[in-house]
């Protein structure tokens, strides 16, 4: 007859894990970017001028999915990456949140944009509609990458601790202030945003995205196509009007979510269940 297989044991990830998580997430971003504020000549000399493409960039752009995984090999052993990982594979999630990501979202942007008097949609570049494609997939590889780290790590560590709502803010609290030194950066789209609203904005988002978090059992699939629209460049320039408008949305998601994100619980593993499965016969 057949039996099930004991699954391998696997070490949970300790919430003291949220210590050295941010620790290198800043240290790699801050110490990139601050390396090219405070001494722009000398950070282009020897790593070349800073640009999105730039493998400097990505690194810094990369910091939290890479703290993330150092953490999981850390406190979970070798494996554990490759468990963090599998989470991008969990798909299965109430259909609403599919529906909000690949349309109320951009909606946002196209409303936020109308009331600034701006396009339904973003100028073509000078290169056209190829150049629109290429900046798609780069963006694909840039912001929600991030999402292995903040919402990969950080906020099921938080979750322990506090309620899926201020874990979500506090989430986004860090997610902002980690921002800061593009602010700084000439160049770059944040050199004309105002730092404020954009914070807020964070903190919205990391409230906005958690029950699709939970909701999914802890997928990073989702949060990171969540991520992918709102750096989208098919959007147009809504600051700081989507904000606000965002704003509304999430006071309207956090009342008829709030039975959950008000209570503790929701994804407090950083590492999924190991699956068991059939063994020989025996």
């Amino acid at each position: 007859m057949s039996v099930v297989a004991a699954p391998a044991a696997r070490k949970p990830i300790p919430t003291r894990a949220i210590l050295p998580f941010l620790g290198l997430t800043f240290l790699i971003t801050w110490g990139l970017m601050g390396f090219y504020i405070l001494l722009p000549a000398r950070a282009a000399a020897l790593l070349g001028p800073l640009s999105g493409t730039h493998p400097v960039f990505f690194l810094a752009t990369w910091s939290p999915a890479i703290a993330g995984l150092a953490v999981t090999a850390l406190y979970g052993g070798r494996s554990a990456p490759r468990a963090l990982l599998s989470r991008l594979l969990i798909w299965r999630i109430p259909w609403v949140w599919p529906l909000f990501i690949l349309v109320v979202l951009p909606g946002v942007f196209v409303a936020g944009a109308l009331m600034k008097g701006g396009p339904v949609l973003a100028p073509l570049p000078p290169g056209g509609a190829g150049a629109v494609v290429a900046t798609l997939f780069t963006m694909l590889a840039l912001g929600p990458v991030e999402e292995l780290g903040w919402r990969g790590v950080l906020q099921p560590l938080l979750q322990r601790r506090v309620a899926p709502f201020w874990a979500g803010a506090a989430v986004g609290a860090t997610w902002g202030l980690w921002h800061l030194p593009a602010f700084f950066l000439a160049g770059t789209v944040f050199a004309d945003w105002n730092f404020v609203p954009f914070f807020v904005g964070n903190v919205v988002l990391a409230i906005l995205v958690t029950p699709i978090l939970n909701g999914s059992g802890g997928s990073l699939l989702w949060p990171m196509l969540f991520h992918w629209q709102l750096i989208n460049p098919l959007w147009p320039d809504a600051q700081p009007f989507d904000t606000w408008i965002l704003l509304a949305v999430t006071a309207i998601v956090a009342w008829i979510s709030r039975a959950d994100l008000f209570t503790r619980g929701g994804v407090t593993d950083v590492l999924p269940a190991p699956k068991t499965r059939p063994a020989g016969p025996g």
